[in-house]
């Protein structure tokens, strides 16, 4: 009688070892497949941060108003305030928040324990003078920040350009552009931010001068 056909078993442990492979290269395929999906995932989302991190800002600064936000020991409006790492000024908002009127927007760099964050803070100025009312918590514009600084120019009473200044100190106008400089971590770009201001606070005193207003120290 003829033997019954069949596999030996060096020929099922071969089958197996090839399977074994094959499954192996499917999975490297699908988890590398997956990796670079994730990754083009989070670099669209850390560039969707920093344009509109950048929109924001730059809108905010081109609508920047000739409100003052202070005043000096001698009694003069403040309109702008701004140092390397913080900015102060009085800018409408977009859709139904600006229904709020006019709005005080503070930008600054906050250090975190995982290095620091650009941040930035609403308050209402009710046109009855009544102290400032802060509109919800800080809102994070961009995170793992390693290091920024803000910068200023303005126009001289001659009508000439100024240098660059770290601190705005001119408080009887407003500066004429405003720079903004990031380093990011992780590889990220922040491309240099340059945002013009259409208003010129020496050329006019701006709309409802507040009353019994608060120093900003105090608004946030």
């Amino acid at each position: 009688m003829k033997r019954a056909a069949g596999f030996t078993l060096f020929e099922v442990l071969a089958a197996l070892a090839l399977l074994s492979l094959l499954l192996l290269g499917v999975y490297s395929g699908i988890r590398s497949a997956t990796h670079t999906v994730e990754s083009g995932e989070l670099k669209i989302e850390q560039l969707d941060e920093v344009r509109s991190s950048q929109q924001f800002l730059r809108r905010e600064l081109m609508q920047a108003m000739a409100q003052p936000i202070a005043h000096d020991d001698n009694g003069n409006n403040i309109f702008f305030i701004g140092s390397g790492d913080e900015m102060r000024f009085v800018a409408p908002l977009p859709g139904y928040l600006g229904r709020l009127g006019p709005q005080l927007i503070d930008v600054k760099l906050v250090s975190t324990d995982k290095g620091k964050q650009l941040v930035a803070s609403l308050a209402e100025m009710p046109p009855d003078g009544s102290p400032l009312r802060p509109l919800g918590d800080p809102q994070v514009l961009v995170d793992g920040v390693v290091d920024g600084h803000f910068s200023y120019r303005g126009i001289n009473a001659q009508g000439q350009p100024m240098d660059w200044q770290d601190d705005w100190k001119s408080f009887g106008n407003m500066p004429s552009i405003v720079e903004i400089k990031l380093t990011l971590a992780n590889g990220r770009e922040w491309p240099l931010m340059s945002a013009p201001l259409r208003v010129n606070a020496a050329a006019t005193q701006g709309p409802g001068l507040l009353r019994n207003l608060q120093q900003p120290s105090a608004v946030m």
